[in-house]
């Protein structure tokens, strides 16, 4: 099965064995990546001219979407090599947030925007419908976002593994929000930061939520109703975003960010990414550095786990266009794809990578 990577869609895949391609979101467009024996080559490109945001790769109709930033919703049915349209019905064409659910039979595909709506399509995105209830919740006027023009966002969806009709919405700036009935009616949890940047449930522990927000990462064992902050130490990730668990071993967690918030870039001339690993379900971490840059700009975008029966595989996308791989739980890094476009959430690559201050490559 193919495997994706990208700032807001799906970053978790539970394969029967190691996946052998993986696509990459950049600003321009989507790269395919693909392993011969111990080797990754660039094995082509789509939807150049596009940045992409999001990608989830749907199993039982192979269909591959991918939303892109001021650029609408896209579907692949034949493995990316063509794509078409498909986002009639949904009225902003800025995609932040995509993934997809079965319930029974039925494959409903979900996709968030800028201005923060949720939309959902039982057509494999052929149509869509809007979940306005979202938008009911007491918060709703006060979510924004720092920069220009301030509109908040839908950046993450996602969906306790054993209740389809149990799920959980980010919004950046606004919170997070469940819904128990299929979106029909939302409650506002609390007790974490609202500037929400990753949510992700497992398998393995389908009561258990995790989040990474711009002052910390929080996981909650109780399906949202009460949180644990997971401090990590020494403030050297100070702005978490990338979050993945392995299903098999849940105590088994890595987390990514910069070493301070985005409107600091700039001045420090980076963010100097990294990213921690903890063994023991966030108590302790650890920083790891075997084959990683410990003093690159970039900052670590995407971040996505191929778990399959006895291990797992991480990918790494960074707004340098660099994408790092693990197959030994963190332990070392290779570099499998460099001077791409970058793998970046919305404008984020313009505060570390000057050269693109205008446009992206």
């Amino acid at each position: 099965m193919t495997v994706s990577i990208s700032p807001n869609g799906t970053n978790l895949y539970e394969t029967s064995a190691p996946s052998h391609e993986v696509l990459v979101g950049t600003a321009n467009g989507i790269v395919s990546l693909r392993r011969s024996k111990s080797e990754w080559r660039e094995e082509g490109r789509t939807l150049q001219g596009k940045h992409v945001a999001c990608i989830a790769v749907e199993p039982r109709s192979g269909t591959i979407f991918a939303g892109v930033h001021v650029g609408g919703l896209w579907a692949s049915a034949d493995g990316g090599q063509s794509w078409e349209r498909r986002d009639e019905g949904i009225t902003s064409d800025n995609l932040y947030g995509l993934n997809y659910v079965h319930l029974g039979d039925e494959v409903r595909i979900y996709a968030g925007t800028e201005p923060a709506h949720l939309w959902v399509s039982t057509d494999l995105g052929r149509s869509w419908s809007e979940l306005p209830t979202l938008r009911d919740v007491p918060s709703v006027d006060k979510w924004t976002f720092p920069a220009p023009p301030h509109v908040s966002h839908v950046k993450n969806i996602v969906f306790n593994p054993s209740d389809a009709r149990t799920f959980y919405v980010g919004v950046e700036q606004g919170g997070g929000f469940r819904t128990t009935d299929g979106g029909e009616s939302w409650q506002e949890m609390s007790g974490f930061d609202d500037d929400v940047h990753r949510m992700l449930t497992i398998s393995t522990r389908p009561n258990n939520v995790y989040m990474a927000t711009g002052k910390g990462v929080f996981q909650s064992p109780d399906t949202g109703n009460t949180w644990n902050n997971l401090p990590l130490p020494e403030r050297r990730i100070a702005y978490p975003d990338a979050l993945v668990v392995w299903p098999a071993q849940p105590e088994v967690m890595f987390v990514a960010g910069a070493s301070a918030p985005p409107s600091a870039w700039r001045q420090n001339e980076g963010a100097y990414t990294r990213i921690a690993r903890s063994r023991d379900a966030g108590r302790t971490w650890e920083y790891l550095e075997g084959g990683l840059p410990l003093a690159t700009r970039a900052n670590i975008e995407a971040m996505t786990m191929n778990a399959y029966p006895g291990g797992f595989s991480l990918f790494a996308g960074t707004t340098d266009g660099e994408v790092f791989f693990s197959e030994d739980q963190g332990e070392t890094w290779s570099t499998i794809a460099q001077g791409l476009a970058p793998v970046s959430k919305s404008g984020h690559y313009r505060g570390v990578n000057p050269e693109y201050a205008t446009a992206a490559r």
